[in-house]
């Protein structure tokens, strides 16, 4: 745990108590202020109460007498489309607002940082997509190469749940627009931007305010090293708005698909292959091409920004290649869960829309593609330009049918069923082609989640080929 600093004896408000809400409050309490607990739902009070921590009604005119300070779970909204009561009355009473990565960034470092041989670092990773993968490749990487790490943020432990860092460590952290538009400290020594494209638009006001919320990662501390993606117009304006010029390499820019020798650092993937240029010249490359952890372009892409992002910490490139091999990829993100007579069955469950469902498309060549669930506004039409790779689909869940209309002249077949689906592609997949779970297509209509559809591809693809296989 991360004790948090600058409140000791103050009272501090959190509100929402999920999980990075309980975590927050374990830490403002062991920092020696006094947390004083609200969610809106009961269920969620009531866990709270059962570990100990006092509940205070925030809706109440009296409840923000004497705070230092409010924090809020990442989920609520703080501004747009309009603000949670609770925070209203805080913004309207002058309390600040901050959340648990603010908290983080203000507390994390200490004065035995300044005995150690090699103080920690910290990476933060944020973009539109490739955010996880990036970060879980960062992660692996520094792994392989014997540092001490922890990984948090949006992937999974809270920020102030992780260990206090130790000699040498490296923290890598995934942050969301939600974390990174309210953190009232935000200091990574690396801060990465994979990519930028429309999310969460309701929550932030539109493009202009999602582009800043990512923003803030990179001007409200100011990096040491800043790696940015440079394939869209943000991107590139970020980079030089960051840097003194085109050969200040405190910028480091990404690409997937453009050359970029003209620039003091630059790291980029055509081809398949990885690129890094360094005043002009090459200093390394890497064929990405057989790293089955990171298929298409798009993973080619995070495998740029995660091998700049180690180089800034001064890794070697052979180290980094070598890690990269080792990478099995994240769970229902392009993850190859097995292979058979030369098809492999690869789970990308996350692809519960059309962007993402894209991705997956272009990144295998002969696709037996398994999609459907619950179809978003627009259903499928978006991909149909897509669809040459694409041998035959077979088609699950509510939408069946309406993306069977919208498949043009594509091979499909109605399965309804994961069960069925998988066993028909697996039936009639030959060596070379890829069985492909991309739904473009939420979970809701026959999983709870993307994560238990995922698992229900990946049982049933382990069944029919055996478990390593």
């Amino acid at each position: 745990m991360i004790p948090v600093k600058g409140y000791r004896g103050a009272k501090v408000a959190v509100l929402g108590l999920g999980r990075s809400g309980l975590a927050t409050a374990a830490a403002l309490r062991a920092g020696g202020a006094e947390p004083l607990l609200w969610d809106d739902s009961p269920e969620a009070r009531a866990g709270a109460e059962a570990e100990g921590f006092t509940l205070t009604d925030l809706t109440r005119n009296t409840a923000f007498e004497g705070l230092a300070c409010l924090v809020t779970s990442p989920g609520i909204p703080h501004l747009y489309p309009a603000p949670h009561p609770v925070i209203a009355r805080a913004l309207q009473a002058g309390v600040p607002v901050d959340n648990d990565i603010g908290l983080f960034f203000q507390s994390a470092a200490d004065s035995s940082w300044a005995e150690m041989e090699t103080p920690p670092k910290v990476i933060a990773v944020t973009g539109s997509n490739g955010k996880s993968t990036t970060t879980a490749l960062i992660h692996h990487i520094l792994q392989v190469a014997g540092r001490p790490t922890q990984m948090a943020g949006n992937i999974g432990t809270g920020v102030l749940s992780i260990a206090p860092p130790q000699d040498g460590e490296v923290i890598v952290l995934e942050l969301s627009s939600y974390q990174t538009e309210l953190a009232r400290a935000l200091t990574p020594d690396v801060a990465v931007f994979t990519n930028l494209s429309p999310d969460h638009l309701d929550r932030h006001g539109g493009m202009g305010g999602y582009f800043a919320a990512k923003a803030r990662l990179f001007t409200l501390g100011g990096p040491d090293r800043a790696v940015i993606g440079v394939d869209e117009a943000e991107g590139r304006f970020l980079a030089g708005q960051l840097g003194q010029g085109p050969q200040d390499d405190r910028v480091i820019r990404i690409s997937s698909g453009t050359k970029l020798e003209d620039f003091g650092w630059s790291v980029f993937a055509r081809k398949g292959f990885l690129a890094e240029w360094r005043k002009g010249r090459q200093v390394a490359s890497i064929d990405l091409r057989e790293v089955k952890g990171l298929p298409g372009a798009h993973n080619h892409q995070n495998a740029c920004a995660a091998y700049a992002a180690c180089r800034a910490l001064g890794l070697a490139p052979k180290l980094i290649e070598g890690a990269l091999h080792s990478f099995a990829g994240l769970p229902h993100r392009s993850q190859l869960v097995g292979e058979r007579g030369g098809v492999r069955f690869v789970n990308d469950s996350k692809a519960t829309n059309v962007d993402s469902a894209a991705k997956a498309l272009q990144a295998f060549p002969r696709i037996r593609w398994i999609a459907g669930g619950l179809g978003k506004e627009g259903g499928i039409a978006a991909l149909r330009p897509l669809l040459g790779p694409v041998v035959k689909a077979y088609l699950i869940g509510h939408s069946a049918r309406d993306f069977a209309l919208q498949l043009g002249e594509t091979p499909h077949e109605l399965c309804e069923t994961m069960d069925r689906a998988v066993a028909r592609a697996a039936a009639e997949a030959e060596p070379g082609e890829v069985v492909l779970l991309a739904p473009a297509a939420a979970s809701f209509d026959q999983y709870p989640n993307f994560e238990k559809r995922g698992e229900d591809f990946t049982a049933r693809v382990q069944a029919l080929i055996g478990p390593g296989a």
